[in-house]
């Protein structure tokens, strides 16, 4: 059984950083391609980050582009979202997501097969 377990949400002011974290298990990692995605009230899910099974070939939202960074480890089977001068505009459930390889990097959600339970984000101002 797959599980996708996101972490690191929380309050934080505007300019402030956070980094989340999502820890899979029950799948083979490495033969994965992630995505974070985040969904605001009232408003479909949208399209964060999103990196490649090897991590070495990431793509951003336009309006993160610049202050966010997606990494993985492999070895420890987790992916993670550096948050950097976070904004009202930023405040979501964020979730993380896996796609198998065989397909490119994609960025619409409906290309993405297991997803965490989400985890929040406020951006105080």
């Amino acid at each position: 059984q797959v599980q996708l377990v996101e972490s690191g949400g929380g309050l934080v002011q505007v300019g402030g950083s956070l980094r989340l974290s999502c820890a899979a298990s029950g799948l083979t990692f490495s033969e994965h391609h992630m995505g974070w995605f985040r969904q605001a009230p009232g408003k479909e899910r949208e399209f964060v980050s999103n990196i490649n099974w090897r991590g070495d070939i990431s793509y951003y939202a336009d309006s993160v582009k610049g202050r966010f960074a997606i990494s993985r480890d492999n070895a420890k089977n987790t992916v993670y979202l550096q948050m950097n001068s976070l904004r009202p505009e930023d405040t979501a459930v964020y979730y993380c997501a896996a796609r198998y390889w065989n397909g490119g990097l994609r960025r619409d959600a409906a290309d993405y097969h297991d997803w965490g339970q989400g985890t929040q984000v406020t951006v105080s101002s």
